[in-house]
C-alpha cells in the first residue's frame, strides 16, 4: 500500500503543475487566434481533460467491467458540478455568459435527460437495462450537432473580441498546452493508479471504485483546471470546462467505446444516482439563469449535495 501513497501524491504533485501549465497555453491560444475563451474552454481544455475518463473507458470495456464505464461518466460528471463548480465558487463568484444559459446548458440538461433514458430500458417494458452499441451511436450523432454549434460560436463571437495582451507566442502556446496536457493525464494516470490500488486492498465493490475513487481520479483534471482558472480570473475556461467535460464524457466518453467494442449488457446503477445526476445539471442550469453567475452561497448548496450524496455511496453501497 506504501507504493500506492507514493503514486498518489506523486501523481497530485503532477497534475497541479500540468493544470497550471495548461491553462496558460489555452488562454493565450485564444488570444493569439482572437477566439472566444468559452470556446476554448469548450474544446480544448474541456476534452483534453475529459482524456483520461476515455482512456479509463476504454480500458475498462475491453476487460468487460461496465460498471467502471458507467461509473465513471456519472460520477465524474457529477463530481464536475457539484465538486469543481462548488470548489471554484469559494474563490470567485463564476460569471456565466448569457450564451452559455441559454445554448450550452440547456444542451448538457438534454444530453443528461437523454442519456438517463437511454441507459434505463424497464421504463419501455424492457426486462433488463442495457446500454447498447445503438445507444451510444445515438449520443454520437448529438455529439456532431454540439460540434457544429460551436463552430458556429466561435465565427458569430470572434467578430466581437476587443485587443487583449497576448502572453504567449503560437508556438509556446502550443508547447504549454502539450506539456500541461502530458502532465494532467500523466498525473491523472498515477492518481487513479494509486487510489485504485488502495481501494482494492480495502476490499470495496467495483460500482464504489467506480464512482468514487476512478470518478474523483479522472475528475481530478477538471477539478485543478478550474480552480486554476477561476483563481487567474479565466472565469470562461472554468464554467466551460464542466459543461464541455460533462457533454463530453456522456456522448464521447461512452459513446466511442461502446460503439466499436460494443454494448453493456447489465446496468446496475439506481435512480438515486441518476437522480443526482439530473438534479445537479438542473441547478446549475437554474441559478445560472437566475443572475448569470454561480456564488459562493449556491457553491456550498453544490457542496453539500455532494457530501449527501457520497456519504450515501459509501454507506448504502
Amino acid at each position: 500500500m506504501f507504493v500506492d501513497i507514493v503514486l498518489l501524491i506523486f501523481g497530485f504533485i503532477i497534475l497541479i503543475k500540468g493544470a497550471d501549465i495548461f491553462v496558460d497555453g489555452a488562454s493565450s491560444t485564444a488570444m493569439n487566434f482572437k477566439v472566444p475563451p468559452i470556446f476554448i474552454g469548450l474544446t480544448i481544455v474541456a476534452f483534453g481533460t475529459s482524456a483520461p475518463e476515455l482512456a479509463v473507458s476504454i480500458q475498462s470495456l475491453i476487460k468487460g467491467s461496465g460498471d467502471i464505464v458507467l461509473g465513471n461518466v456519472i460520477g465524474s460528471n457529477i463530481l464536475n458540478i457539484l465538486l469543481i463548480i462548488g470548489v471554484s465558487s469559494l474563490f470567485h463568484s463564476l460569471t456565466v455568459k448569457s450564451n452559455t444559459v441559454k445554448k450550452e446548458l440547456p444542451i448538457t440538461l438534454l444530453l443528461s435527460m437523454l442519456f438517463i433514458v437511454l441507459i434505463n430500458d424497464t421504463i419501455f417494458g424492457q426486462g433488463e437495462n442495457v446500454f447498447s452499441r445503438q445507444d451510444a451511436i445515438v449520443l454520437l450523432l448529438f455529439f456532431t450537432v454540439f460540434l457544429y454549434y460551436l463552430f458556429t460560436l466561435m465565427k458569430s463571437d470572434k467578430e466581437n473580441l476587443g485587443e487583449e495582451t497576448i502572453k504567449h507566442s503560437i508556438p509556446k502556446s502550443f508547447l504549454f498546452i502539450a506539456l500541461g496536457l502530458a502532465g494532467i493525464v500523466l498525473g491523472s494516470n498515477f492518481v487513479v493508479n494509486g487510489a485504485s490500488g488502495i481501494a482494492e486492498k480495502l476490499g470495496v465493490s467495483e460500482k464504489m471504485i467506480a464512482l468514487t475513487i476512478v470518478a474523483l481520479g479522472t475528475s481530478l483534471p477538471e477539478l485543478v483546471t478550474s480552480v486554476t482558472a477561476t483563481r487567474k480570473g479565466e472565469y470562461d475556461l472554468a464554467i466551460g470546462n464542466v459543461v464541455g467535460s460533462n457533454i463530453f464524457n456522456i456522448c464521447v466518453v461512452l459513446g466511442i467505446p461502446v460503439s466499436i467494442l460494443g454494448g453493456i449488457p447489465k446496468v446496475t446503477f439506481n435512480l438515486i444516482d441518476l437522480a443526482v445526476l439530473f438534479v445537479a445539471v438542473l441547478l446549475l442550469f437554474l441559478f445560472s439563469l437566475q443572475d448569470r453567475k454561480i456564488n459562493k452561497k449556491e457553491g456550498i448548496i453544490f457542496l453539500l449535495i455532494f457530501v449527501v450524496y457520497y456519504s450515501y455511496v459509501v454507506i448504502g453501497q
